[in-house]
């Protein structure tokens, strides 16, 4: 019974020091080694990769590259002061198309429709529009959101207007300044703005999350989005519209 009871112990001990010998040294990370591999001209593409995407890459090139419109004349961000001809458009073309969508789900209609300057990538140039120019003056994927703001709140919205001094897109509201951008009026849809009512702002999400520095979307009487690229609305415009011939307007102007 003695010597039973000290085998079972010695096999104890010794399965004991089996697992503190065995026991996994716990690792630490000290350096990472990598090496840049530059993808340029010298890189030779693989043929049987060529020749597997070739179908899409004509399909996708020829719908891009599909004329939709023709525009009278090269519009750019540049042209005007405080409103450009393409700055309109883009503006117009939110409004009207996102509109849609909105009066849909709503009832209610887009009233001012604001935008940025930078986001206007390229400019519409003279002749053939295609997909391919909605692309390239817009080549983000923002989406058009709309926000429903009291009166009394779009003061914050015409003041950033105004001092920025520069034609970011807007529509729906028109502005007026003196020669030392001192505010002579703002109006909604040609009328006066009453602060007790709701008015119904289209922008994109990147702005409406404070984007370019335009806090006064937030706080609101509600956001809606609307699943819908401002890319999207372009092309869905140039579709039905034979020719593109936006103009400088008097929405936004020094008097």
């Amino acid at each position: 019974m003695v010597n039973f009871t000290k085998s079972k112990l010695s096999l104890c001990l010794l399965v004991l020091l089996l697992i503190i010998s065995c026991k996994t040294e716990k690792l630490h990370l000290s350096k990472i080694e990598g090496k840049r591999l530059d993808i340029n001209k010298d890189v030779s593409p693989n043929p049987d990769v060529e020749a597997f995407i070739a179908p899409y890459k004509n399909r996708i090139e020829s719908d891009l590259d599909s004329v939709l419109a023709v525009a009278v004349d090269t519009y750019s961000k540049n042209d005007g002061e405080l409103n450009t001809a393409i700055g309109n458009l883009m503006a117009d073309i939110v409004q009207s198309e996102g509109n849609g969508i909105f009066h849909k789900r709503t009832g209610k209609n887009i009233d001012v429709v604001i935008l940025n300057h930078g986001g206007i990538r390229a400019e519409i140039p003279k002749g053939p529009v295609s997909a391919r120019t909605a692309y390239n003056v817009m080549p983000f994927e923002n989406e058009i959101v709309v926000v429903g703001l009291k009166g009394k709140q779009i003061d914050g919205a015409i003041n950033y207007l105004v001092s920025r001094k520069r034609a970011n897109p807007i529509a729906g509201l028109k502005i007026v300044v003196d020669k030392d951008f001192n505010l002579i009026s703002a109006t909604i849809n040609n009328e006066a703005i009453d602060a007790n009512k709701i008015y119904y702002f289209a922008t994109s999400d990147y702005l409406y999350n404070r984007g370019d520095n335009m806090n006064f979307f937030q706080p609101n009487e509600g956001v809606y989005e609307l699943d819908f690229k401002i890319r999207n609305a372009m092309i869905d415009y140039f579709k039905k519209t034979d020719t593109i011939n936006p103009v400088i307007d008097d929405r936004f102007i020094i008097k």
